[in-house]
């Protein structure tokens, strides 16, 4: 792991399994009001560490599909109601309006897909989760990155355990 500031964090995931133990490290540490940018190329997992965020959140085993044509899918196992957007095929942040994406903003724990879609509507207190491709088939690498209250987070270790749990 890298820290090169107190809001940036650099994890290899060498699997699948590493990329949905993050998740569950981010759900445990998550609440109403919080954003997840998921930032990354097609084929980098965001729709796989969205799966294992949802599935430890909502401590069940409901089926996650990717919303790219719903463009949102609502689950409501846990705490609060955990929305899951992809605006890949979104033209204009209006668009997003009319589907509620302010308030999923301020009522549940919100996960983006191609959040750069969002123009100004993209919350700037929010973690981003940027994944990118590694050298091997399954590695990836994660860069999380801290903004607005999410830097404070950081800055604390997001909880006992720290990053890793």
């Amino acid at each position: 792991m890298l820290v090169p500031n107190d809001a940036v964090f650099e994890i290899e995931l060498p699997d699948e399994a590493a990329t949905n133990a993050l998740a569950a490290r981010l759900a445990s540490v998550s609440g109403c009001g919080d954003v997840l940018a998921l930032i990354g190329d097609l084929g980098t997992g965001k729709t796989t560490f969205a799966r294992g965020f949802i599935h430890s959140f909502c401590a069940g085993d409901e089926e996650v599909p990717s919303p790219t044509f719903t463009l949102v899918q609502t689950y409501d196992g846990g705490a609060v109601p955990v929305y899951h957007f992809d605006l890949y095929r979104v033209e204009t942040p209006d668009e997003m309006i009319e589907l509620g994406i302010e308030d999923a903003f301020t009522n549940g724990v919100t996960l983006i897909e191609w959040p750069d879609r969002l123009g100004t509507l993209l919350p700037a207190d929010r973690l981003d989760v940027a994944l990118i491709q590694g050298a091997g088939p399954d590695t990836r690498w994660a860069r999380l990155e801290g903004r607005g209250y999410w830097r404070a987070r950081f800055s604390d270790g997001l909880g006992e355990g720290g990053i890793h749990g």
